[in-house]
């Protein structure tokens, strides 16, 4: 038997590595990889833009759509070289397709939920489905993508799923953390400032969204020079840290008719936490109604969509022949596609597609 050594990485190594990468952040603009995956557009329109991603080796399953959340760039799903959720699924075989919403301008903002629930997601799932052959469509889904997903299910039964992975998607609202500071507020004013305010500028703006995003986790945000400049020697760490700060940067708008519905149904009144959500007068979507294999992944350190908050809905899908629930390692980004999801998230994605 033949024992491999692996030599500890010394003060010196740590120390031409931290100098190279500091030049390479310098004089190159960053370490990360951040080309896409190549892709092919197969159906257009409003507010919807679907995509095939180009195998690298043979079909051996049916369809996923990946679908983001609203104000998300699909990049989510495609942070940068080496660490790629869609260059798993390529590579693993799996027909690989994303829609994506494209920038959400002032003049979007009377769209509210339902266009999601109604139009865009349903002919998203459509086109995947012809373009497959007709199969049925995996979804993939993240943060409250993967609300929208189930919603969408529940509300059309007549839809060509497969199957429904949201990852990181709340259905408890007040088991948010950052929720619970507004809620006071919220009760004392009706909801009504944040409401107008969204409507007087259209929607969530993207400098607000961004800023939500970043100071969800405060503490990595107001640390990070120092983590920055510990880390230096790391390149897959700091690629990590360049793919997430670009990812930031390309966040859109919310429209103010759906931040206004999200805002007051979901955080406000915490319609989901019971599996029903009002979409008009006598008119209920109930979660009881998806009749399709879910997988609920949550964050072992999501502080956006905590355990508490992802895990209600496991019990809410009576009317799915499978849930299966699982955690990972990783906050809200990190759980879809952190360093750490390759083994984790991944894994149990591959797992659940293959039973399936």
């Amino acid at each position: 038997m033949t024992l491999a050594l692996v030599a500890p990485q010394t003060d010196t190594n740590r120390f031409s590595d931290a100098v190279a990468n500091a030049g390479s952040k310098l004089l190159y603009h960053g370490v990360a990889d951040l080309r896409r995956s190549p892709r092919t557009l197969i159906d257009l329109g409003p507010q919807r833009a679907v995509y095939r991603y180009q195998p690298t080796a043979e079909v051996r399953s049916g369809p996923v759509l990946l679908v983001p959340p609203l104000a998300v760039a699909d990049t989510c799903f495609d942070l940068r070289r080496g660490c790629s959720l869609v260059s798993h699924l390529v590579d693993g075989g799996r027909a690989t397709y994303v829609v994506d919403y494209g920038r959400i301008s002032f003049d979007d903002r009377r769209l509210g939920m339902e266009h999601w629930i109604d139009d865009v997601l349903p002919a998203a799932i459509r086109a995947v489905s012809a373009d497959a052959g007709g199969q049925p469509v995996h979804l993939v889904s993240w943060s409250l993508g993967g609300v929208f997903c189930l919603l969408t299910a529940a509300e059309h039964a007549d839809l060509p799923i497969a199957s429904i992975t949201p990852i990181a998607s709340p259905v408890d609202f007040h088991a948010v953390p950052m929720a619970a500071p507004l809620l006071p507020v919220a009760k004392l004013t009706g909801g009504a400032i944040l409401t107008q305010l969204t409507r007087l500028l259209g929607g969530a703006p993207k400098p607000m969204v961004q800023r939500a995003f970043q100071l969800s986790s405060v503490t990595r945000y107001l640390t990070k020079p120092l983590t920055l400049a510990t880390n230096l020697h790391d390149r897959d760490f700091l690629a990590q840290m360049e793919a997430v700060d670009e990812f930031t940067r390309n966040m859109t708008a919310y429209p103010a008719r759906t931040f206004g519905q999200i805002y007051q149904r979901l955080f406000r009144h915490n319609d989901l936490a019971d599996g029903t959500l009002e979409r008009s007068a006598g008119r209920i979507i109930r979660l009881a109604d998806v009749t399709v294999p879910v997988l609920v992944v949550a964050g072992k350190g999501d502080t956006i969509a905590p355990l508490a908050s992802v895990n209600r809905v496991v019990d809410l899908l009576t009317g799915s022949p499978r849930v299966r629930s699982r955690v990972a390692p990783g906050g809200h980004l990190g759980v879809l596609t952190g360093r750490a999801a390759q083994t984790s998230t991944w894994a149990y994605l591959d797992e659940f597609l293959d039973e399936v």
